[in-house]
């Protein structure tokens, strides 16, 4: 059984981590406070998500002007299956509806050394081929067989409770949240420098 670290020592560990996080030289120098991040603030709590812009940097432009623009505000997550993945970003709450900040569908940005591993991961949905638009669904498991077919730009880096939560809810036979489950608003943090 592996000991566990004092409370103090394990503050200190995430201090000299950071430290070496910023001063890591995949960081160039405009971006020493590491990715930019999108916060959703949800009827259910926040879930603040960490953007994979050198592997998608179209899909996160899409995703961080759309939210930035209030696109996302007031839109219901419209589809929540349970040990799988949870999906919004159409503000006809419909998921048939949606625009990408570019005005049409936009090509995949599949990165071979992106892979749907685990739970938290944020990827594009699509009805096919390079046809995103504002679509997105974050991951409850593994789901290896979406590898290829969905492009990944990013992953949940706090408040993973928060998605395990709504996607626990109770759904109908269409798979939608019985009870509405709503992005209220998005906060976003480009840490200072521009990708786009």
């Amino acid at each position: 059984r592996r000991p566990r670290q004092s409370p103090d020592r394990a503050r200190r560990n995430r201090r000299s981590i950071a430290r070496t996080m910023c001063d890591d030289p995949k960081w160039g120098p405009d971006e020493q406070f590491g990715a930019p991040e999108v916060t959703l603030h949800t009827s259910h709590g926040p879930v603040t998500l960490e953007l994979y812009y050198k592997h998608a940097p179209k899909t996160c432009q899409n995703f961080f002007e759309l939210a930035k623009r209030g696109y996302y505000d007031d839109v219901v997550f419209h589809r929540v299956i349970k040990d799988f993945m949870i999906q919004g970003g159409d503000p006809t709450g419909t998921g048939r509806g949606g625009e990408s900040v570019f005005g049409g569908k936009f090509e995949d940005e599949i990165s071979k050394g992106l892979r749907h591993v685990g739970a938290g991961i944020l990827v594009m949905a699509n009805s096919g081929p390079n046809t995103n638009k504002s679509q997105f669904f974050i991951t409850l498991a593994p789901t290896p067989w979406l590898d290829g077919k969905h492009a990944i730009f990013g992953r949940v880096s706090s408040g993973m409770s928060v998605v395990r939560a709504i996607g626990a809810v109770k759904v109908d036979k269409n798979d939608r949240p019985l009870k509405e489950v709503k992005i209220l608003r998005c906060e976003c943090d480009d840490k200072g420098f521009s990708w786009y």
